[in-house]
């Protein structure tokens, strides 16, 4: 496992992260009428949930599981290989959603569920980084 590159994506994901709560609007009204802040969020919670599929799919490719056909999959075989809880695979396979409908059908967002995410799913990806850590904790100690 090549444990700096994972690193590297971590301190992405925390720096897209970082971005989306300095600039988040008071509340979803005001999302609704700030482009640049639509712009902020969506951009920095796509990019974030690209990282994680990026990571999830490093830690696939260290091992001898078979690699998922989507990105939603990700989350599906790194639950199977217990590296992450039922309930985060789940709350993650519906982040790729928004990100697949941001990327693909960015006219069609509401901007009332991105304020949601942006206000209450941030700790999803810090679930994520903790299995992330725990996994690299065992490797260390499997040395």
């Amino acid at each position: 496992m090549d444990w700096p590159v994972i690193e590297q994506k971590l301190e992405s994901l925390r720096r897209s992260l970082r971005r989306v709560e300095e600039k988040r609007p008071k509340d979803a009204d005001a999302l609704a009428k700030d482009i640049d802040a639509q712009d902020i969020l969506s951009l920095n919670l796509t990019r974030a949930v690209q990282i994680y599929v990026d990571i999830g799919a490093h830690l696939i490719s260290g091992t001898e599981l078979p690699p998922p056909d989507t990105m939603g999959q990700t989350f599906d075989v790194l639950y199977n290989a217990g590296m992450i809880s039922a309930d985060l695979a789940v709350r993650m396979k519906k982040a790729v959603g928004f990100r697949n409908l941001a990327v693909h059908n960015y006219n069609a967002i509401n901007w009332a569920i991105v304020y949601s995410i942006a206000q209450s799913s941030l700790q999803d990806f810090g679930e994520f980084a903790k299995s992330v850590a725990k996994l690299q904790d065992k490797t260390r100690e499997n040395k």
